[in-house]
């Protein structure tokens, strides 16, 4: 069995021992045991501290939007359940909220809050930059909209958490294809630089790239770069052409690494900005 289950049951029904369930299987919660040495993934850990709420609760917040598809979502994440009261243990964060049956799911058997409802969830109770990654993820594997999670924002008016619900949501942008992207395009809006364009198709009508973000009107593009990008060969090279394309067609693009500073990153796309004859009234010139 790869999959947690309740010994109580696989004695019951005469599928192991008590003598095999000690020395084959680890607990994982009180009553649900899981073979020992198997991977702990989110979706393991999901039905397990489904089982432990007698089959009752449902699965929110970041483990649900890794179930519905959304990337980065870290394998030890703690996984949020929405049930009645349960006991809270380790790597377990049980909320007692309202939800309807509308907003409920099945995702191979387990309960999972809908798509609309875990955005909702991932931006109440997240700080607002955590919550703003979270949701571009879960936008790029769904492609929900804020318009879908409106219907939700009035149902739960006056709940904790629904006015800064409102604000990440509003900057969710489903096209981030990385949290640093999503930092980035934040510090961009916090300095006071109008909101950029993700994904922005630069073509010679040959070939075609995309830079990460950017302002179309000024042709200001900003893309940020892992590691991957100085560490493979092939990368490197294929980043030579691309280069020389985005130039090509009239572009400022400004790399971005871990490394660069916040003050650093804004005098560059300051620069670029003066550069280009135009300068946004709140710009910062740090």
């Amino acid at each position: 069995m790869d999959m947690p289950f309740i010994g109580a049951e696989a004695i019951r029904d005469g599928i192991l021992t008590r003598a095999r369930l000690r020395w084959n299987y680890e607990s994982l919660h009180p009553g649900v045991y899981l073979a020992k040495g198997a991977e702990q993934t989110i979706l393991v850990d999901a039905v397990a501290a489904w089982l432990r709420t007698g089959r009752r609760g449902v699965v929110a917040g970041r483990a649900a939007s890794a179930l519905h598809g959304a990337n980065w979502v870290d394998a030890g994440t703690p996984i949020e359940i929405i049930a009645d009261h349960t006991r809270p243990r380790e790597g377990v964060i049980v909320r007692e909220e309202r939800l309807a049956a509308d907003e409920i799911m099945q995702i191979g058997g387990l309960p999972v809050t809908s798509i609309p409802r875990t955005a909702l969830d991932l931006a109440r109770h997240l700080p607002r930059d955590e919550a703003v990654a979270a949701l571009d993820a879960l936008a790029a594997a769904t492609g929900v909209t804020i318009n879908e999670v409106l219907p939700l924002l009035a149902r739960y008016r006056g709940a904790r958490g629904i006015r800064a619900a409102r604000v990440a949501l509003d900057l969710m942008d489903g096209g981030a294809q990385s949290p640093r992207e999503t930092s980035l395009r934040l510090l961009l809006i916090d300095a006071g630089y109008p909101r950029p364009r993700s994904q922005i198709r630069v073509t010679d009508g040959a070939t075609s790239v995309f830079l990460d973000m950017g302002y179309d009107e000024i042709k200001v593009g900003l893309d940020y770069e892992g590691e991957h990008h100085s560490e493979d060969r092939d990368q490197y090279v294929h980043d030579i052409g691309r280069s020389q394309l985005v130039a090509g067609q009239g572009w400022l693009d400004i790399k971005v690494v871990k490394e660069h500073s916040r003050a650093y990153i804004l005098h560059r796309v300051d620069s670029a900005f003066q550069q280009r004859g135009w300068r946004p009234r709140f710009a910062s010139s740090a």
